[in-house]
This record gives C-alpha cells, sequence and structure tokens, in this order.
C-alpha cells in the first residue's frame, strides 16, 4: 500500500526540545500508609497471587509511594509476572508519587516488546504530564515501532503531537507529523486537526489553510473543530470577516456551527469593537441556526457594552444571564458598580451588589470605597447609614 503524502508544515521557528535535568534520586520512601498495611501484607503471605489479584491489590493502593514496597514484595516471590495491567498500574502509582527515577528501574526490568499501544499510550501521558518530560515522550513514540514491535496508534500518535504543539515546540511537531508514515500511522482528521492549530498558534494562517485545503486529498473530512480552531486564528489577526465567510463554508460542507464557533465570532466581534453586532450573533443568528448560546455567549457580550461603557445594557444582559442561569463573572460586576457609581446611580449599585453576594463573590476594599463614595454624594449621611446597612444585613 503505497502511503499518502502528507502535506508540508513550513514550521519555521526554532523551538529546541531540551529535556530538563533529572531531579535527585529520592529519599527513602515514607513507611506505608496505615491503610496500605493489609494490602502489602498480601505480598508477604505465601498464597499464590495470581496477576489479576496482584494488579487489583497494586490499583488499592492509598498512598501511591506504597507501591515501591509493593513492588519490592512481588518481584521477589516465584509468582511474580509483571503483566500489562499490573505495569500500568504501578508506572501510574510511580508517577502520583513523582518517582521518576523508580519508573526507569522498573521499565529496565520489563520486556516492553509483549506490550500493547495501551501501555505505551499510558507511559508517554505520564512523562509528558506528571513528570514534564515531554522529550521522553516523543523517544518512546519513535522506539515502538524498532524497539518495542508496537505500531503507535493514532490516539498515542496524536497525543504526542498536541502536546507538542500546545508546548510550542512547533519544529518537534513538524518532525513527528512527518515520521507518520515511518511510524506506521495514518492521519486522520483529528491530527490535521493538531497541525492546523499548531499553524495558527505560531501565527502562519496562508500554512493552515493549505492543510485545510489538503483534507479531501488525504481522505479526510474537515469537522466543527477544523472550523473554530481557522475561525479563532483569523479573528486573532482581526479578520472577523474572513471567519464569517468560513462560517459559510462550513455550511456548504455540511458542517453544524456549534456554540464554540459562535463564541469565537462573538470574541472577535467584541475585541473589534463591533458589540452590536456580537449582540445580533448572540440574539438572532445562533437562534436561527439553532444553537443554543451558553454562559460565555452571554460574557462575551457584556464585556463588549462594558467596554463602550454602556452600563444600562450590560445589566439588562447580566439580569438575563441571572434569569437563564449563568452566572457573570466577577470582573462583569465590578466594571458594572465602577460605570455606576460613575453615574451616581446609587440604585444599580444596590443590585449589582447584592446579585454579586448571590453569586458568592467578595467585593473588594476598592470597590466599597467606590460604592461609599457614590452613596454619600448621593444622599444625606442618615439615609446613607440605612442604606449600608440594609446592603450588610442583606
Amino acid at each position: 500500500m503505497i502511503p499518502k503524502p502528507l502535506p508540508r508544515t513550513p514550521f519555521r521557528r526554532k523551538t529546541p526540545l531540551r529535556p530538563p535535568p533529572l531531579p535527585s534520586p529520592p529519599p527513602p520512601p515514607p513507611p506505608p500508609d496505615p491503610k496500605d498495611s493489609a494490602i502489602l501484607a498480601r505480598f508477604r503471605h505465601k498464597d499464590w497471587l495470581t496477576p489479576k489479584e496482584a494488579t487489583a491489590l497494586a490499583n488499592s493502593l492509598t498512598n501511591p509511594s506504597s507501591a515501591l514496597t509493593l513492588l519490592s514484595l512481588y518481584s521477589s516471590r516465584k509468582d511474580y509476572l509483571p503483566t500489562e495491567p499490573f505495569s500500568i498500574s504501578i508506572i501510574t502509582n510511580f508517577s502520583r508519587a513523582n518517582l521518576p527515577h523508580a519508573l526507569q528501574l522498573f521499565l529496565e526490568t520489563l520486556d516492553l516488546s509483549e506490550f500493547s499501544d495501551d501501555f505505551f499510550f499510558s507511559l508517554i501521558k505520564h512523562y509528558a504530564h506528571s513528570f514534564n518530560r515531554t522529550d521522553m515522550a516523543v523517544k518512546t513514540l519513535f522506539a515502538m515501532p524498532a524497539k518495542f514491535k508496537c505500531l503507535p496508534s493514532t490516539r498515542t500518535f496524536n497525543f504526542v503531537l498536541n502536546v507538542l504543539v500546545s508546548s510550542r515546540f512547533y519544529e518537534v511537531a513538524h518532525e513527528v507529523y512527518a515520521a507518520a508514515p515511518r511510524l506506521g500511522v495514518e492521519v486522520d482528521a483529528c491530527c490535521l486537526n493538531i497541525l492546523i492549530k499548531g499553524l495558527c498558534g505560531s501565527g502562519k494562517l496562508e500554512d493552515a489553510f493549505k492543510v485545510f485545503d489538503e483534507f479531501p486529498q488525504l481522505g479526510c473530512e474537515p469537522n466543527v473543530r477544523t472550523f473554530a480552531t481557522l475561525m479563532h486564528g483569523l479573528c486573532e489577526k482581526g479578520a472577523v470577516d474572513g471567519a464569517f465567510g468560513l462560517l459559510e463554508r462550513m455550511e456548504h460542507c455540511g458542517v453544524s456551527a456549534d456554540v464554540v464557533v459562535f463564541n469565537v465570532l462573538i470574541s472577535g466581534l467584541r475585541k473589534q469593537g463591533r458589540v452590536d453586532e456580537a449582540k445580533k450573533v448572540l440574539e438572532r443568528l445562533m437562534m436561527e441556526k439553532g444553537c443554543d448560546p451558553n454562559g460565555g455567549s452571554y460574557q462575551e457580550v457584556v464585556c463588549g457594552l462594558l467596554d463602550n461603557e454602556r452600563f444600562e445594557e450590560a445589566k439588562e444582559m447580566m439580569e438575563r444571564m441571572v434569569l437563564m442561569g449563568f452566572g457573570p463573572s466577577f470582573v462583569s460586576y465590578k466594571f458594572l458598580v465602577k460605570g455606576m457609581c460613575e453615574k451616581g446611580v446609587v440604585g444599580e449599585v444596590d443590585w449589582a451588589l447584592r446579585q454579586m453576594v448571590r453569586q458568592r463573590f467578595v467585593p473588594k476594599m476598592g470597590m466599597w470605597k467606590q460604592i461609599v463614595r457614590c452613596v454619600i454624594s448621593q444622599d444625606s449621611r442618615s439615609s446613607t447609614c440605612t442604606y449600608l446597612d440594609g446592603v450588610l444585613e442583606g
């Protein structure tokens, strides 16, 4: 079978993948957790342990550091058999306990050529997330076919690619992507979406669209994430109208826009100060497309109104949010209170303050000073005290 050609991805940013030094060997583990004593006692007992029982016991540990003692006891027994499920359990515990040296020593005792992609996916995930060893995640991926006789799944390949792109190791991400045929991995839409995310993140929109145009050649179909990523990239460049053009292209491709897509568009409009258009997207376009807005949809419009000092409209939108079960952010209340205080509208300040308390937000000292100045400047001292007492009691 002739592999399909991959699209070129000219990441030009040089981002070396430098492995951080391993920490110093950890001190001896603390005494086992009392709750783990009964589990460890089973490994001291002479009764035969099946691999399934050993795995269940390892999974039941309360203190992940106890896995060191458990492994020491189990490996000295005649029935010791480090199966794949047991090994995954051990590396998970070592990961939770932050024991990279123990993990490496354990791996050296295993015949990894007998393990499946599930084991390597778990190992790579722990390298990347728990130990911050992206270099080891990449090294393990490349070693899978030749050294460990296991072809990585598309899931494992895409995980590594996404970690690299999220960490902005764009050059290394390109190397991994280009190695897909050699690793026996068939590129899918998820892989291309990750690639597009990386290109958009590095500011290379033209190259991102080149990858987008090559979806059909690779037998893939763009999905809603593809369009949302490209729209976000366009909005970050200020090309909001181009993002709306992609919305029309979505319809031609038979892809339905979701709330994430509309939130990207609303956010893009807000950043350009086009808050009225953002409101139309929220109140009309989303309804026409059969997509229900979420709290983020309303929040972007509220922020846009506050940015333009349209405090009355912002208050109305926040009231609607509350009625629909969405909580406005603390920052929204902060700027609303500030704007209402500057206008001297005590009643609106009272509403905002009470809503904040209902949302379990605690006003800061600076906000209290604004409120007190507003109330004092608008009322007599006696009514001021009455108002403040009512607020503090309510």
